[in-house]
């Protein structure tokens, strides 16, 4: 679905002419302070009879556009004296200075979007808003939950949760305030962070969300700006997070974490010993099957075992029927210069072999034979990662997510980890397996 602004932007300029002439003066007048026209689809609150509208988005995405436009709806009547939907608002941001800063008057601040007979005034000694009609905001600190003990709203706008210190507490003294009115409601806008609070919110049935990244909103930022930030976080994981909005899940326990990845990612490979790629084969095809895990890694083995270093160059990950998948590794070994193709066999013992081999007959192929639950077999793998000695280049955002997930006692998410599967084989082949056959000469003494 189109906005208004979008539908003017394509529109050919006798469309926009006509289109501009057939509103009175009073309609041009207020045209720029209708946020239904000019507003993204995620900046608009969802149908239906909810309790917390979530906005996720990522960095610059219209977040905060969204929550004072919703604001002004709530409160803002007929005219300007008229009542709205509510009349006392919370305003709670982590700090009074960045509730203040970015709620109030920032760029996309309540101030900023109100039209002038409907402004609302400043009462700094208050920290409120005030409206022509009486209607109020009062802006609070997520550093001092104790102060919505005792205050009751109809309204409230909650930004950037996720980064709370004192989110839970803070949060459940909000839902005891919200109390007035026939139906009170809550807007929440956040960057999503891995947190409980906002877990526990998106759970209730009561919840519902919008979602954007940031290029979404690529028409109001700038272009310097979301050059330099796609070239540097463009699919790492933090890219995920703070780019696309995504909401990413460590798991308790897992053997990964966000931070672990984060800190093996690099630019560019050295030059490699050996490249090879791994096959975690889907033996069905079709729209509700699992994916084929294909992973494309190089090591540089020169030197003591200490020193060899793994790079993960690629995932190549489909999902489709065997000669699909035999393709897509052929293809991927192609591309990359790769040595060797390997492939788990426990499901489909020769028939992965024959797969591949009616691509390409002669191509190096290594069948694997899987002696050990998946969290036990990736075990030694993560063990590489903590030490630093498996990095990544950019574009693996989906195999993290996997990663991040995989537990000693096994996957805890959605499907198959096919493609942590692949990268588990890529580098036991690459660096586990010829590291337990290595051996330093030994000098004899006379």
């Amino acid at each position: 679905m189109k906005s208004g602004a979008a539908w003017l932007a394509c529109a050919e300029p006798e469309e926009v002419d006509e289109f501009l002439g057939g509103l009175s003066e009073n309609a041009l007048a207020a045209l720029p302070w209708l946020f239904e026209f000019w507003a993204l689809p995620h900046q608009l609150p969802p149908r239906g009879d909810w309790k917390s509208w979530v906005i996720m988005g990522g960095r610059g995405a219209g977040k905060t556009r969204a929550g004072s436009e919703w604001v002004r709806a709530q409160v803002e009547g007929a005219t300007p004296e008229a009542p709205g939907r509510a009349s006392r608002v919370a305003l709670v941001s982590e700090t009074f200075d960045q509730a203040r800063d970015v709620m109030v008057f920032g760029e996309s601040g309540i101030l900023a979007c109100s039209p002038p007979d409907r402004r609302p005034v400043w009462e700094a000694g208050r920290r409120r808003l005030l409206w022509p009609n009486g209607a109020t905001a009062q802006v609070y600190s997520a550093h001092e939950p104790e102060a919505l003990r005792g205050p009751q709203f109809d309204a409230a706008w909650v930004d950037e949760l996720a980064k709370w210190k004192k989110a839970e507490d803070t949060w459940d003294m909000l839902q005891f305030a919200l109390r007035l009115g026939e139906h009170p409601q809550q807007v929440v806008t956040t960057t999503p962070r891995n947190v409980a609070v906002l877990k526990r919110i998106l759970g209730n049935a009561s919840t519902v969300t919008t979602h954007a990244p940031t290029d979404a909103n690529r028409a109001y930022l700038a272009e310097s700006f979301l050059s330099e930030v796609e070239a540097r976080y463009a699919g790492t994981r933090l890219g995920r997070q703070e780019l696309e909005g995504v909401l990413l899940d460590d798991v308790e326990g897992a053997l990964w974490a966000t931070a672990t990845i984060e800190r093996c990612r690099v630019d560019a490979a050295p030059k490699l010993s050996r490249i090879v790629v791994a096959v975690d084969p889907a033996v069905t095809g079709g729209a509700g099957s699992d994916e084929c895990g294909i992973v494309v890694a190089g090591a540089v083995t020169e030197g003591p075992v200490t020193d060899w270093r793994a790079y993960v160059l690629e995932d190549a990950t489909v999902r489709g029927g065997p000669l699909d998948w035999a393709r897509a590794a052929i293809a991927a070994m192609e591309r990359h210069g790769a040595e060797r193709l390997v492939a788990e066999v426990n499901q489909g013992g020769d028939l992965v072999e024959s797969v591949i081999r009616q691509i390409d007959p002669l191509v190096p192929f290594r069948a694997l034979r899987a002696g050990r639950g998946k969290g036990l077999r990736a075990e030694p793998v993560a063990a590489l990662y903590e030490q630093g000695r498996v990095h990544h280049l950019r574009g693996l955002g989906a195999l993290e997510d996997q990663m991040c997930r995989m537990t000693l006692h096994g996957y805890d998410g959605k499907g198959s980890p096919d493609r942590l599967d692949a990268l588990v084989w890529a580098v036991h082949e690459l660096m586990i397996e010829p590291s337990a056959h290595y051996r330093r000469p030994q000098v004899r003494g006379l």
